[in-house]
């Protein structure tokens, strides 16, 4: 046997005396080691220049193993924080090495002999391993298996670690790679009845909270709970926090980590009606094109979500849909209006202050005077008309070219039927009722301001 080999054998039986009769939830004391820790998990990040680097120095670091191989979801890489409660930094270690959980178990405390291991960073993660070259490039890969025992101990001191209790909104406060523990949450509507993860591929599943604000799920393919089905109810979940560009991924050793036994949260309701939402002024200047908007009013208190309602155009004389603005993500206040335009820069210019909607050209907010515009709620319903659908405004009475149509301050409530009493029209030809005014901006027109 040579001298690698003989290291190893007896790393493998320092490690399972650590064990009581295989017990590794259950670290002993009784084994010695010569390590002494010279450098902390936030001093060896201060030591990392921005590029992949061979460390040369005899630095050597403990930590907390959170991760586990046991189930598969984790492969040749070792996660570790640097403290058991509560921690500030964590870091993974790339190795070669299959089972490391017989070794390395969750809770257990170890120490990394960093001398001679390649560092980098991923994501604010700090990355240890072996160097794997491509194409001229060097960076982090595994530590070949026989070099493990040099550079990684089990330190076989006993402790329990415990996982930081979070929510989905402080996640971007908790650091990369630590164990963390979510509550009240469960797997999106979604999910529901979709396996852990498609085989042999690395899949996303989308978790959350009762708020319904979001979070990732990540398995393996080749996990050994890759083909059961997700569970349906609400909990706790486990497992090792990463991010991933501006989001977030949680990755679970097993399914133990995983414990819904509450019924889901109750459905959120965002989709509301009301007759009081309405089209109060239409713009299109006589002076500036660019200038064009529309305004739609809350009459009442009471403010409403306008999770999927819709603002749609049939351009001229069409009696299908031209183009439709989606006004989800945006709540109308009580007695408040919400001005959009279709040239957001221009309008700023013309009027002193920013629209509360940009939208595209050709959009209902760029309408030329002659279109005919529909309000629609989240269920279909038209709460609101302006004009006649199939019929072009130029000359009747819903013509608001190089002018203006104001909806009259008696009006409280849309009307899916167009009425030209509840309007003042002002164009360039006064025709069928209509006022010959054009109209010019800023001063003839009143965005956001309900007369």
């Amino acid at each position: 046997m040579n001298k690698n080999g003989l290291i190893w054998l007896v790393t493998i039986l320092l490690s399972l005396s650590c064990k009581n009769n295989y017990d590794f939830d259950t670290l002993s004391s009784t084994c010695p080691t010569t390590l002494e820790v010279n450098m902390s998990f936030d001093e060896l990040a201060e030591q990392f220049g921005g590029e992949v680097f061979q460390v040369q120095e005899d630095w050597i670091v403990e930590g907390y193993v959170v991760s586990s191989d046991q189930a598969g979801n984790f492969f040749n890489v070792l996660h570790i924080q640097d403290l058991p409660v509560n921690p500030t930094k964590g870091i993974v270690v790339e190795l070669d090495q299959r089972e490391s959980h017989l070794f390395f178990p969750v809770g257990s405390k170890v120490g990394i002999k960093l001398q001679g291991l390649y560092m980098d960073e991923s994501d604010g993660l700090l990355e240890l391993g072996g160097a794997f070259t491509s194409f001229g490039s060097v960076s982090v890969g595994r530590i070949p298996s026989a070099a493990v025992p040099m550079h990684v101990y089990a330190l076989c001191t006993e402790g329990t670690v415990t996982p930081t209790v979070v929510n989905l909104q402080t996640l971007v406060q908790q650091p990369s790679g630590t164990l963390i523990q979510l509550q009240e949450i469960e797997m999106a509507d979604a999910e529901l009845g979709n396996t852990f993860a498609v085989e042999t591929e690395d899949t996303e599943r989308i978790l959350q909270d009762c708020e319904e604000t979001q979070t990732t799920l990540l398995n393996s393919g080749y996990s050994d709970f890759q083909s059961e089905i997700l569970p349906e109810g609400k909990g706790t979940l486990t497992g090792v926090l990463l991010k991933d560009g501006d989001g977030f991924q949680i990755v679970i050793r097993d399914l133990e980590d995983i414990q819904f036994t509450e019924e889901r949260c109750p459905e959120i309701i965002t989709e509301f009606t009301s007759e009081n939402i309405f089209i109060s002024e239409l713009a299109d200047p006589d002076n500036n094109a660019k200038a064009r908007f529309v305004e739609l009013y809350n009459s009442v208190d009471e403010p409403l979500d306008l999770n999927l309602w819709t603002l749609r155009r049939y351009t001229n004389d069409n009696l299908e849909v031209s183009s439709e603005i989606d006004l989800s993500g945006y709540i109308l206040e009580g007695k408040s209006t919400l001005v959009i335009s279709p040239n957001a820069e221009e309008f700023e210019l013309a009027y002193g202050f920013p629209p509360d909607l940009g939208v595209s050209t050709n959009s209902p907010a760029d309408s030329n005077g002659d279109d005919n515009l529909e309000l629609v709620d989240p269920f279909g319903k038209v709460i609101d008309v302006f004009g006649i659908m199939g019929e072009d405004g130029s000359g009747t009475n819903h013509e608001f070219e190089d002018g203006r149509a104001l909806r009259k301050s008696e009006v409280v409530k849309g009307n899916p039927i167009y009425t030209f009493a509840e309007w003042m029209l002002y164009n360039d030809t006064g025709e069928s009722g209509t006022t010959k005014e054009p109209k010019v901006a800023p001063q003839d027109f009143t965005p956001g301001d309900r007369n």
